[in-house]
């Protein structure tokens, strides 16, 4: 169906309505699982070289303790999404906190290198159906405007704590109580949440109950998931040994040949998987764009400072991660005010002001020099802009799901969620290229660079008449 191109995002400045006590519980539930998952991609990070040695994994395998985990964690994304919408998302949602629980139990219990991998790959298929049917929960449980917002607000919060809180718990307790105690935690997180889920979230519509009838448009799902399998793939081999490998070249061909596939397939059946109308609606394409943005280059902004504070100022880790413990307050305060920030500017201009924010609190740093204020300076910018990206998080997730049915959100936070998913891949290979080449500095150039890039491409593509928010 055409989809209206009007003013979808426009919000009212008064405060949100209290929520409901069922509310509350139902955000805690979906904030939870959410908090849950990020933990998963940082918190085993520190634990690798002991894992390592209590497996017998070498250095070469241990990759694929992080790439086993990506791949489906990305490549499913965009289709659990879509299935959510026929399905249920309720259903998908539980069914993916369940896989992801006993994932988590055989990661914990691994006796050798294959039990270990297959755990962590499995807990990138539940980590799939959590995040899109989760965050589809959240925009259909809160309307349109101050409601959701809010709620957004509090996941992109919860989302951003996630990965330092795991960096910082993943260290605590390798060192207190070994490797499997980092998954265990999930473990036992998981069961929580899905223990109290059935009774706090919303049932599904009685079509989803039924079943959606209509064929899955399978040419479409093996062609993008194929895609984009690839492209993390190599992506994320890239970050480790650099785009010159024939396996990262084969890699990245073979996804542009997929999703050029894919965009062909969607074109031609009846009932596409990812409708191309969808994809052409300003508010989706450009909302989206935004969000890789910003989160690609803060994600590698953080890569690159952490080396930048140990190898060229000398710091230690654990100041490093002091430095980084102030960031976090500051991502939080970031997410709390982000509705308030919406709600005074609209979506669309909440999201070009964060990128703006992330873009000038960058460019300073190619500046930075090691002398001792060096640190408190790279603190100072890191601080600001990660203001301007949690504003831009939660903005774009405003905008791309805006004016859209609630039959049509799962996908809709398909592609918000594979945009940042995407982001995380990335951004880190791109500037670490760069950095290598360069030099750290030219880097945090680059990166500051690309952010205003895209503070312009977007204001343009939602500033459009008729497209504003």
């Amino acid at each position: 169906m055409p989809y209206d191109t009007s003013d979808a995002l426009r919000t009212s400045p008064p405060p949100a309505p209290a929520l409901s006590a069922r509310a509350r519980l139902t955000l805690l539930v979906l904030c939870t699982a959410q908090f849950v998952v990020t933990l998963d991609f940082s918190i085993l990070n520190v634990a690798l070289p002991v894992l390592g040695d209590d497996l017998g994994m070498g250095r070469a395998d241990l990759q694929w303790a992080v790439t086993a985990f990506a791949l489906p964690s990305g490549g499913l994304l965009l289709l659990s999404g879509r299935l959510a919408d026929r399905y249920g998302r309720r259903r998908l949602f539980l069914l993916g906190l369940a896989v992801f629980t006993a994932a988590s139990v055989l990661v914990t219990l691994a006796w050798n290198p294959a039990a270990f991998l297959t755990g962590r790959a499995l807990q990138g298929v539940g980590a799939a159906l959590i995040v899109p049917t989760g965050m589809a929960l959240l925009t259909t449980t809160f309307p349109e405007g101050p409601q959701r917002e809010r709620a957004l607000g509090i996941s992109g919060t919860l989302l951003s704590l996630g990965y330092t809180t795991g960096m910082v718990l993943g260290g605590v307790l390798t060192d207190g109580l070994g490797w499997r105690s980092t998954m265990g935690l999930l473990a036992a997180a998981g069961a929580v949440v899905l223990a109290v889920a059935p009774g706090a979230l919303p049932p599904d519509g009685a079509a989803a109950r039924a079943g959606d009838r209509r064929p899955v448009d399978l040419p479409g799902a093996l062609t993008v998931t194929g895609g984009l399998f690839a492209l993390v793939y190599g992506l994320s081999t890239a970050a480790e040994d650099g785009f010159g490998g024939i396996d990262v070249i084969v890699a990245l061909v073979a996804a542009a040949v997929l999703l050029g596939t894919f965009a062909a397939v969607e074109s031609r059946v009846a009932d596409p998987l990812v409708p191309l109308p969808m994809l052409r609606r300003p508010t989706v394409a450009w909302g989206n764009l935004g969000g890789l943005a910003t989160v690609s280059t803060m994600t590698a902004l953080i890569f690159l400072l952490t080396l930048y504070l140990q190898e060229e100022l000398g710091l230690s880790a654990f100041r490093t991660g002091l430095l980084f413990g102030v960031q976090g307050l500051f991502a939080a305060f970031a997410g709390l005010t982000a509705s308030r920030v919406i709600g005074r500017l609209g979506a669309h201009r909440a999201l070009v002001a964060g990128l703006l924010l992330q873009t000038v609190s960058t460019a300073p740093l190619l500046w930075l020099g090691t002398g001792p204020a060096a640190a408190w300076w790279a603190l100072t910018a890191a601080s600001a802009g990660v203001v301007g990206n949690l504003w831009a998080v939660v903005a774009y997730g405003v905008t791309a799901t805006a004016g859209l049915p609630d039959g049509e959100q799962g996908l809709a936070t398909g592609l918000v969620t594979t945009a940042q998913q995407l982001g995380t891949t990335v951004g880190i290979p791109l500037l670490g290229t760069a950095a290598s080449a360069w030099g750290s500095r030219a880097a945090f150039g680059v990166d500051a660079v690309v952010v205003g890039v895209a503070v312009v491409v977007v204001s343009v593509g939602l500033g459009a008449p008729g497209r504003r928010g």
